[in-house]
């Protein structure tokens, strides 16, 4: 799956690339344009899945620690990528930026095809019986509904605060850019830094803290008004904190509890991710059509806020008693 992943990304820029020939012809190159992203989110959700699993099971000692550093490499990515698009744009040679990354992503192809990448799950770890088709555990639906209100939070984030910025706080383009950048910087910066306090903070209490940012931050998104772009800035800022941990905390709890389906863990989790991140994608614009403000659905999404703090309480409290009482990493070392 990793493998096909990797691949996926490979076409997909490749894609992006032939669209350029036929920039005159909009016929093939919307459709080229639409399997290309297609193939990205096919290699996301093929790699991502994968990556959370190598993290944990490559590091046991350190599950917590590890995905966190791993989701914030991707949160890096994320950050650099509409900063490189503006740097290779101005230069007049954007199709060198797929280039590139075709070029990357062909060396990461042939370096890992080298590599064993074998995994033991938890189960075979703890030696517990194994069945085919295990069921789904109950405990799993928790991590679902939390995973899809969080992925409402990031999204509306994500996607529209620069419309928020230009639309209701007065923002020119550049101001509203940088919300966005400083909503994905700061959750990169919050993956790292709950890294590595982790040892003085407990991750539980991270993830029971996190939820009250965000609601905090929509309360306020919420009742700016025009005028308010730096403040807006800042908000969302603050908003990015409060997503920083929560997905890799979210996949490393998961696996460290559900242990009869630990491998799938993570492509459970992410899954049920696209699909708060459809809702809020999608969801937007009929409001808006309906007659409901961009501020009052900020406002609504600090709802769906406070449900994801409920969430959390029950996330943490259906832990294994070892993984209450210190970091994941002490619990691994407990066992």
């Amino acid at each position: 799956m990793y493998l096909a992943g990797l691949a996926c990304g490979l076409v997909a820029m490749g894609l992006l690339l032939l669209s350029a020939l036929f920039k005159s012809d909009h016929a093939v190159a919307y459709p080229l344009l639409l399997i290309g992203t297609t193939f990205v989110g096919a290699g996301f959700g093929l790699t991502v899945p994968v990556l959370n699993t190598y993290a944990a099971a490559f590091h046991p000692a350190g599950v917590d620690a590890a995905v966190l550093v791993l989701n914030a490499l991707l949160g890096l990515g994320t950050v650099l990528a509409p900063i490189l698009v503006g740097v290779f744009v101005r230069l007049g040679i954007w199709w060198a930026l797929p280039v590139l990354s075709a070029a990357l992503l062909a060396g990461v192809l042939a370096a890992s095809a080298r590599l064993p990448l074998r995994a033991g799950t938890q189960i075979a770890r703890d030696g517990r019986a194994r069945q085919r088709r295990p069921r789904i555990p109950r405990r799993f639906w928790v991590y679902a509904a939390f995973i899809v209100c969080y992925g409402i939070c990031e999204t509306m984030n994500g996607n529209w605060a620069q419309l928020e910025m230009t639309r209701r706080f007065g923002a020119s383009r550049a101001e509203a850019s940088l919300a966005l950048a400083a909503f994905w910087a700061m959750a990169t910066v919050g993956r790292v830094v709950f890294a590595a306090i982790g040892r003085w903070v407990p991750e539980r209490l991270t993830y029971r803290i996190l939820p009250f940012v965000l609601v905090v931050a929509f309360v306020l998104a919420g009742r700016l008004s025009r005028g308010d772009a730096v403040a807006g800035i800042a908000v969302f800022g603050l908003a990015g904190l409060g997503c920083s941990a929560l997905v890799p905390l979210t996949i490393s709890f998961g696996e460290q509890e559900l242990t009869t389906m630990s491998a799938a863990v993570a492509g459970g989790i992410v899954a049920f991710y696209q699909i708060g991140f459809g809702i809020a994608a999608f969801g937007v614009g009929p409001l808006e059509r309906a007659g409901i403000s961009l501020a009052a659905i900020f406002r609504g999404a600090a709802i769906v806020a406070a449900v994801l703090a409920g969430l959390a309480f029950l996330v943490v409290k259906g832990l294994p008693a070892a993984q209450l009482h210190g970091s994941g990493h002490k619990a691994a070392r407990s066992q």
